[in-house]
Order: structure tokens, then C-alpha cells, then sequence
């Protein structure tokens, strides 16, 4: 699925199709074909010198990447992925400066670029502003003349780097994790939401459908993405306020909130910075509340080699705080911001876009079995067979 299904998605033309389609087959060829050689590579010959080395097996992902760097496999697979996530955004950014008129007049048009909050003080983070996260050039900030440039290539990029796992507007996280938390508690009605670094908006909206009476918010510090999301939000019928905020001083006020989500971001902060984030979770949620992080797993729950696997875009694509993030303990960053022990939570759910609605009422009636407190061990999302989704957070204290 090359094709975002929303009216915010830039013309197409025969070319950009077929770019598209090399570029995510090239992905799929590399994370299937090239990560099966890697693993053999470990098996084969990496693992069973280190273990001759050192007279056991590596111990973590870090001892499995300073072992793997010498390997041709390694190399191979390095070399690829990198041109690969760079042809992503050589595949797109075109595109969507061809149609710039375009985009710019249908965002104009709905009206809702006036409603984002934008603030004219807010300093932009540094790993905002330093970085070329996920090797897109510029990351997330757009030029000035051209606001809406990052949201889109963003969008339009995420398409073909996902090769059509995420959904068909990218919402598959969104749709899955909304879908769990009203099957594993029905009882939990929220009334206000609040999804904390959303980039575009993508798996806001789907807390919007879950919960339609609820009053949905949607931060981030970037303006590009704020105003995309927000003409994006609005053409598929969806009214979510969109707020330019740092995520370590969120202008909301106190037990303002019943659910803030995340989803793929808390890997992007720092350690100090995240650590901010928890606290103010904490601080904005009701009593009864539920933090709800949708990330990727902690290297303490997976292998060695699985870890450095994860681990990799920390070192190759540009986002350095990753590994930083897989290292903690998810219990214990909720721990630290306020959560009581007893009221943390942990799962895995199914990709309702691939395996079905059912699959994921399945995983949320195993869960309403266990209780609100229960944690599924066993599993870790990105890792677990097939496509889920690795869930983690706490609820406030009633």
C-alpha cells in the first residue's frame, strides 16, 4: 500500500509508483533476505568465535555489535539499509515539492491550519534541531516558505518505508492500541486524550473513532507536522486540537487528562528529557488515568542478538538516543514519574490491519482475564511472530 487514502496525499504520476514500489521492494529484500544472511552470519561464524574467544556466549547487544562489525554480512546489510532509508525520502521529496501548490491550497482550504496552536517562543530541542532523524534531510523542521514540506514528506515517507504494515494512513498502531484498551477495559471511558509527540497526527485519529465523545489533544514541538496533521485531521472528519508543546513542559493544566498515549517517540528523547516527559504523564492525568506507550521493546526482554538488531538505528540511522531508551526498564520510567508499581501494566497486541479485529478483541479478553495490573511476559512486539504492536505503561491511582 503505496497510496496514503487521505485527500491530504500528493499526486501521484506513473514514475513516482514505480519508485515507490523499488524502494519499499528494496526494504523488504534487505529485512527478510539480507537480516536472514545476518543471523547465519552470528550463528555460523560470529557467535561460535566469541564463544572460543571468551569461553561463553555474548551477554549483549552490545557485545553481539562490536562482534558483528567485522563481519561481510554486517557490512552488507549496513551498507544496504543506509542507502535504502535515504532513498525513502530521494523517493518522495520530489513528489511532494512538485505538489506543493496543491497541498498548500487543499490544507488552505480546510480551514484548519488558523486553529494549530502554534508558539512563536517555543526553543526547538536539540534532538530536533541537530539531527536528521531517520537520515530525512532536515528531520522534522521545514523552511520557512514551505511549512507544510516536512509533515508531508514525512507522511508520504513513512508510506513507502513501511511497505504497507502500518495501515492504509498509517494509523495501524493507532487503530490497534485504541481497539485493545476498549476490548482489556471496558469500563474506561476517557473523556479527554492527549497523544504527546505525534508527528502528524497519523495514530492520533484513531483514539477520535475509539472514543468519539472524548475531547482528542495532539503535541509536538515540530510546526511542520502540527500544521500538516491538522489539514490531514480534518479531511478524513476528525477534530483534534494540535499544539506546538515540549513534551518536558506540556502547557496543559494539572488531572487535565484520562489517557496519554505515545507511540514510537519516547526512543527519540534523552534520558533527562524522557524522564521530564513521566513526570509530566503523571502530573496531567486524572486519578484513574492511563499513560499508555506504544515503543519498542526493552533489550532486557529480548536476546542478545535480537537487541543488537533493534539496536541498530541507533548507530545508522540517525537517532541517537535509541539504544539509550531500550536499555531502561520500562517499569522503572514509570516508576520514576510518579506510577506506583503495583499499577503498571505491559502487553502486546496484534496489527488489527493484518491479522483482524477479532485477533485483537482476542488479545484484550486474554487481558480483561489477567486484570488492569497484569503484565504478559513472553512477548515483545516487533519480535513476536509476525506484525504486533509492544505496548507498556500505568495507570494513575485512583
Amino acid at each position: 500500500m503505496l497510496h496514503l487514502q487521505h485527500a491530504m496525499r500528493p499526486r501521484h504520476q506513473a514514475g513516482d509508483i514505480a519508485r515507490g514500489r523499488f524502494v519499499s521492494g528494496f526494504r523488504s529484500f534487505i529485512l527478510n533476505d539480507l537480516a536472514g544472511d545476518l543471523r547465519a552470519a552470528y550463528d555460523t561464524r560470529v557467535a561460535p568465535e566469541f564463544q572460543k574467544k571468551h569461553g561463553r556466549a555474548p551477554a549483549s547487544s552490545s557485545e553481539v555489535h562490536k562482534a558483528m562489525r567485522a563481519d561481510p554480512a554486517f557490512k552488507v546489510y549496513s551498507a544496504c539499509r543506509v542507502r535504502a532509508q535515504t532513498m525513502v525520502w530521494d523517493s518522495v521529496t520530489p513528489v511532494v515539492n512538485r505538489e506543493r501548490a496543491a497541498l498548500e491550497y487543499v490544507a488552505a482550504a480546510t480551514g484548519a491550519l488558523d486553529a494549530v496552536r502554534l508558539d512563536p517562543d517555543l526553543v526547538t530541542p536539540k534532538n530536533v534541531a541537530g539531527l536528521d532523524v531517520h537520515l530525512m534531510p532536515g528531520g522534522y523542521l521545514a523552511a520557512d516558505d514551505f511549512p507544510l514540506a516536512a509533515g508531508a514528506v514525512y507522511d508520504q515517507g513513512l508510506t513507502v518505508f513501511s511497505m504497507g504494515l502500518m495501515g492504509q494512513n498509517l494509523d495501524d498502531i493507532g487503530q490497534s492500541m485504541a481497539a485493545y484498551v476498549r476490548g482489556a477495559f471496558p469500563d474506561f471511558a476517557p473523556a479527554a486524550i492527549l497523544d504527546v509527540g505525534c508527528t502528524v497526527g497519523h495514530n492520533t485519529l484513531p483514539w477520535k473513532t475509539a472514543y468519539p465523545d472524548a475531547d482528542v489533544h495532539a503535541t509536538d514541538v515540530a510546526a511542520s507536522g502540527l500544521l500538516y496533521g491538522a489539514a490531514r485531521a480534518k479531511l478524513q472528519g476528525k477534530d483534534v486540537a494540535f499544539h506546538q508543546m515540549n513534551a518536558e513542559a506540556l502547557a496543559f493544566p494539572d488531572a487535565n487528562f484520562d489517557l496519554v498515549f505515545t507511540s514510537m517517540f519516547l526512543h527519540e528523547l534523552s534520558a533527562k528529557t524522557r524522564a521530564a516527559f513521566f513526570k509530566e504523564a503523571h502530573r496531567l492525568l486524572r486519578p484513574g488515568g492511563l499513560l499508555l506507550n506504544m515503543e519498542l521493546p526493552p533489550n532486557s526482554q529480548v536476546a542478545p542478538f535480537d537487541g543488537f538488531y533493534l539496536d541498530w538505528d541507533c548507530f545508522y540511522n540517525e537517532e541517537p538516543f535509541y539504544k539509550g531508551f531500550r536499555d531502561q526498564e520500562p517499569r522503572d520510567l514509570c516508576r520514576a514519574g510518579g506510577f506506583a508499581e503495583a499499577d503498571y501494566l505491559q502487553f502486546v497486541v496484534p496489527s488489527i490491519g493484518i491479522y483482524g479485529a477479532d485477533a485483537v478483541a482476542a488479545a484484550a479478553a486474554a487481558a480483561a482475564a489477567r486484570g488492569p495490573g497484569a503484565i504478559e511476559d513472553g512477548k515483545t512486539g516487533r519480535l513476536a511472530e509476525g506484525v504486533q504492536w509492544f505496548g507498556f505503561g500505568a495507570w494513575k491511582a485512583a
